[in-house]
């Protein structure tokens, strides 16, 4: 990839991790199309921050990605912004309790819609472009793909089917397209998380004793965007070694 020349997709890139990947493949000279949803203000700031370091270098797509029949139209603007599509970065994420006794059908539709459904339907239709370059796809996925937290079973079920999706586009887009996951653990606390207690609680079992940061996920997402030819099919656990004790 020449990252002067590329551009790359994030979904639900105006905040936390998104926001990041966005600065740190920007940092790497890759144009971005930067998705969101209801957070336009931080989009905005973060896109005139970054085209102010280098001019026309980003782009905004206001979008909801519930709407799957509109998912194909995101990645045809992100493309025609500079005329290719080079990497797509599926990070947009709905994350909160279901309670089995308590869960809805539209909370399950909810959940699934930005997990595991427009992943697959973006993915789908962003192919064709990033055959053209060989380009890659990364799902931002999550350790309780592997180990479910309880409480959280459809958000669980939604990441494993994530997992799957980047096992089996890895082998469906192969030779021309490579598709990986990055799977957090502790890294930004939700903005309704566990009091100071539990996550005092969660770090002890955290082997380097610490939460990650945003930018050990962003550092990752790179890695496999650039520095990773030869890697397709792989999730990267980044958390610290605490997956090991889950």
């Amino acid at each position: 990839m020449n990252p002067l020349e590329d551009t790359v997709l994030i979904t639900g890139a105006a905040r936390r991790i998104g926001a990041e990947i966005a600065r740190a493949l920007h940092q790497s000279g890759f144009r971005v199309a930067l998705h969101y949803h209801r957070s336009a203000s931080a989009a905005e700031e973060l896109a005139a921050r970054l085209n102010r370091e280098r001019p026309d270098s980003v782009r905004l797509i206001q979008a909801d990605l519930a709407l799957t029949d509109r998912l194909a139209e995101i990645v045809e603007r992100a493309a025609g912004f500079w005329g290719r599509l080079d990497a797509l970065v599926n990070n947009a994420s709905t994350f909160y309790t279901t309670p089995l006794t308590t869960v809805t059908e539209a909370q399950w539709d909810q959940v699934m819609a930005s997990n595991l459904k427009a992943p697959f339907f973006l993915s789908r239709a962003a192919a064709p472009w990033l055959r053209c370059h060989h380009g890659c796809i990364v799902n931002l996925i999550d350790i309780y793909a592997e180990r479910p937290l309880r409480g959280y079973s459809v958000y669980s079920i939604a990441k494993a089917g994530l997992a799957a999706l980047t096992r089996a586009l890895a082998v469906e887009l192969a030779p021309d397209v490579r598709v990986n996951g990055v799977a957090p653990g502790a890294i930004l606390w939700p903005e309704d998380g566990p009091d100071a207690a539990h996550q005092a609680e969660i770090l002890s079992r955290v082997p380097l004793g610490r939460a990650g940061l945003p930018e050990d996920i962003a550092r990752a997402v790179r890695f496999l965007i650039q520095e990773g030819p030869y890697v397709t099919g792989q999730i990267l656990t980044v958390d610290g070694g605490r997956s090991v004790f889950i």
